[in-house]
């Protein structure tokens, strides 16, 4: 009976291997390693961050490769020349998103520019982005916020740090101004201080969904596990969400009253006034007339998570890598402190053109270390052939490996080495706005990171003011060299021990 059950078993498993060559040939899927029966590749993803994992498999399977992980057919670019045919050429079939069972059953995936799939009410908050939050005369106008945001991050470090005598966790530091930035965009307010008992709730629960979101989840990869929810993941995640909201919720209430109470048209705008003065369409094609409530605490939710942990993640890893490169540091700082007659004199949006080892500083750190290194999950949204030569059938999640695409060796030289100074040199230098297809930490085509124009004034301002105004030393005599600079992943990438460095404050010589 065993030795039955064992033939059985072994014309079934070589019917279903027959049956996934014979589909791979039909569709002339791109290539990949083999797949193991109901598995599929997961084994090949053990052992290393998944972006790691999927670059060392590209070696051998080329830079366009297809995975099954479970029953989630995925395919991976992992080379600028892949990259650019997806977004010149194929941008609009694989503008959908893959979205994950944490993300499901809630509010959370519901009006979110991140995640919306593609249609009418994505381009509206879209639209929105480009001619609202994001433009060059609204940024203009708040330079002055970002301005006090970083100043007070450097009063808080300073105090932190009780005069260069105290250990303290930058990327707290990092965090608390983001995330009073994002408050002032939206309320036209700080709401965080370092002994906030709200902002910590409210950092501890978005934290918690990125982290729980950014997790493997059986449920994603075997859709028959999907109402069982086995890890939990989708459950923990929405209670975190839910958590977040009610914060959220609370900020958005007490600025209402705020702003029926001291309305005022001459003022500058934040977000929230933005939000609940939209008129939009007439309710067609899924573009609302207006917002709701709970639309607008998806947004407000959305531009928290998304804006704090971005941000903090990239300028802790460039603070770590200038402090595990003395040299780099130095080289920083001289620009810095030699740029201004006078210590006392604070460093300005204005003044950041001038100052090109700064810029090129956080160039390189987002080369190395991108906050999302596989973007956000693309999906195809119709079939779509690559080079003529490949298909990538509907509903495929597509992984963009920005990460390793930043690191190849064809492109760059040196590429896991921190050298600002590669894009001094070159006479053509690369930039993240999304058409340099070697260096893209914030995507391309449709679904580009909208914050850019944001972004790349404060990453400068902010890492640029605290190397100018601190001295930066490790505790307990450990040397630059001694650093654990590992990454751990949820949805973004982080340090996998969090920088703790004594700041010694800056006199002037």
């Amino acid at each position: 009976m065993n030795e039955f059950i064992g033939i059985y078993t072994s014309i079934a498993l070589l019917i279903y291997v027959t049956c996934l060559l014979h589909i791979r040939r039909r569709m002339r899927l791109p290539p990949g390693p083999s797949p193991w029966p109901v598995i599929g590749n997961m084994f090949q993803l053990a052992g290393s961050p998944p972006h790691d994992s999927l670059t060392k498999l590209s070696r051998r399977h080329g830079p366009i490769m297809t995975l099954r992980i479970g029953s989630m057919l995925t395919v991976v670019i992992s080379s600028s020349e892949v990259a650019r045919e997806i977004f010149k050429k194929h941008d609009a079939a694989l503008a959908g998103r893959k979205i994950y069972e944490a993300m499901k059953g809630g509010k959370s995936s519901e009006g979110s520019l991140i995640t919306a799939q593609y249609g009418a009410y994505w381009r509206m908050l879209r639209r929105l982005c480009t001619t609202q939050f994001f433009v060059t005369r609204r940024l203009d106008a708040m330079s002055d916020v970002r301005s006090k945001c970083v100043d007070q991050m450097l009063l808080f470090v300073e105090k932190g740090g009780q005069n260069g005598t105290k250990t303290i966790d930058v990327g707290r530091y990092f965090f608390l101004m983001a995330f009073n930035l994002i408050g002032n965009l939206m309320f036209s307010r700080d709401l965080l201080d370092p002994d906030s008992k709200r902002g910590s709730e409210f950092f501890y629960h978005t934290g918690k969904v990125m982290e729980f979101a950014g997790k493997p989840n059986v449920a994603d990869f075997f859709p028959f596990l999907r109402c069982l929810d086995p890890q939990g993941i989708r459950r923990k995640t929405q209670f975190h969400v839910e958590s977040a909201f009610k914060i959220a919720g609370e900020f958005i209430r007490e600025r209402t009253e705020v702003r029926q109470k001291e309305r005022s048209d001459e003022k500058t705008k934040d977000y929230l006034d933005v939000l609940l003065e939209f008129r939009g369409g007439d309710g067609v094609d899924e573009e609302p007339y207006r917002f709701s409530a709970r639309d607008i605490n998806v947004i407000v939710f959305e531009m928290f998570t998304a804006g704090t942990d971005t941000t903090t993640s990239t300028l802790e890893w460039a603070l770590a890598e200038l402090v595990h490169n003395p040299r780099t540091l130095t080289k920083l700082q001289t620009e810095l402190r030699t740029y201004f007659k006078s210590p006392n004199q604070k460093l300005q949006e204005e003044d950041l053109p001038n100052l090109p080892y700064l810029s090129a500083v956080i160039m390189e750190t987002l080369r190395l270390h991108p906050p999302l290194p596989f973007l956000v999950p693309h999906k195809a949204i119709s079939t779509c052939h690559i080079f003529n030569q490949y298909t990538i059938p509907k509903e495929t999640q597509v992984l963009v490996n920005v990460w390793a695409i930043g690191r190849d060796p064809k492109t760059w030289v040196d590429p896991i080495m921190f050298k600002p100074e590669r894009f001094i040199s070159d006479p053509n230098p690369r930039d993240f706005k999304g058409q340099d297809f070697e260096f893209l930490p914030f995507g391309s085509g449709r679904r580009m990171c909208p914050a850019l124009p944001l972004a790349s004034r404060v990453l400068p301002l902010a890492i640029g003011s605290m190397v100018r105004s601190f001295d930066w030393t490790l505790a307990n005599g450990l040397n630059a060299e001694e650093m654990d600079m590992g990454e751990r992943i949820g949805i973004t990438l982080k340090k996998a021990v969090p920088l703790e460095a004594i700041p010694i404050p800056y006199r002037g010589s």
